[in-house]
């Protein structure tokens, strides 16, 4: 039988936003360890916050967010406040009710900037790391090392001479982005800075690939369970992958215990992503 639409809708509910969520999601474990880690952490949140003033968006809420915006490949801030006011699922992990508001996205981009500050991201991967630790789901036996390259938020016609005048004059289009022709020119990290991001250096990954400003992505993966246990982003200056593989992995070695260590040929070759 053919089944009719409801013009009516219904004016009350007694479900919440967890229980449209099925018993077997692989968000409900991640939620029961992120919320574990985040617990450990408050008296780190207490110490950024002031004691007084209108309350902000919970440091809990933001970390929690960043991760939504990474699994789903939620590709702005605005476009996740945006989804959280339908998102039954979003809610449910952030502990929001069907009456919370969602996020403003430039509260949510300014009080994001102070986590970057206190460096929480890191403490909050250090924690979920430790409950692998206390599960015996990490070793100090075999690793793995390997390097990417991020895109920096920079355009390539910010990369301009170190020594180059300010130039007054105006452009003869867009004066907020103008037209600039690089033919024929020859540029570089030994003579070249981003002027919106000075700390990016122009790299590719391969021969053959296009320069871009980026940084140096690298990451220390434990092959026992494939788990990643430490991450750090450097310039990418052509040694970034062979310092930062030498950094972490000191810090994760046992003195009791020895370790090996797989990577790519490229940490054995002379650097090949610099751009001279």
């Amino acid at each position: 039988m053919r089944g009719r639409s409801k013009q009516q809708t219904t004016l009350f509910s007694l479900r919440t936003p967890g229980d449209r969520v099925p018993a077997g999601h692989p968000l409900r474990r991640v939620k029961d360890m992120a919320d574990v880690a985040l617990a450990a952490l408050s008296p780190t949140f207490d110490e950024m916050y002031s004691g007084t003033g209108r309350p902000s968006i919970p440091p809990e809420q933001l970390l929690k967010s960043c991760l939504l915006m990474a699994f789903y490949s939620v590709r702005s801030e605005r476009l996740f406040c945006e989804q959280l006011d339908y998102n039954l699922l979003f809610r449910w992990f952030l502990d929001m009710g069907m009456e919370d508001a969602s996020f403003d996205h430039s509260t949510f981009s300014q009080n994001r900037d102070r986590l970057l500050e206190h460096d929480v991201a890191r403490r909050f991967f250090l924690a979920v790391m430790n409950q692998a630790q206390s599960a015996g789901l990490t070793s100090n036996e075999h690793f793995s090392v390997d390097g990417s390259l991020i895109e920096a938020w920079a355009s390539l016609k910010s990369f301009r001479p170190k020594d180059e005048k300010d130039d007054k004059r105006e452009p003869p289009d867009d004066k907020g982005n103008p037209t600039v022709n690089f033919h024929g020119q020859k540029r570089g990290n030994t003579t070249h800075a981003s002027t919106t991001d000075p700390e990016a250096r122009l790299a590719r990954k391969g021969d053959g690939k296009e320069a871009r400003l980026a940084y140096s992505l690298n990451g220390v993966m434990e092959n026992r369970n494939g788990l990643l246990v430490d991450l750090a982003v450097m310039p990418a200056d052509g040694f970034a992958e062979r310092d930062a593989a030498v950094m972490m992995l000191e810090g994760l070695k046992s003195r009791n215990e020895r370790s090996s260590v797989g990577a790519d040929k490229g940490y054995g070759n002379r650097p090949a992503n610099d751009v001279p």
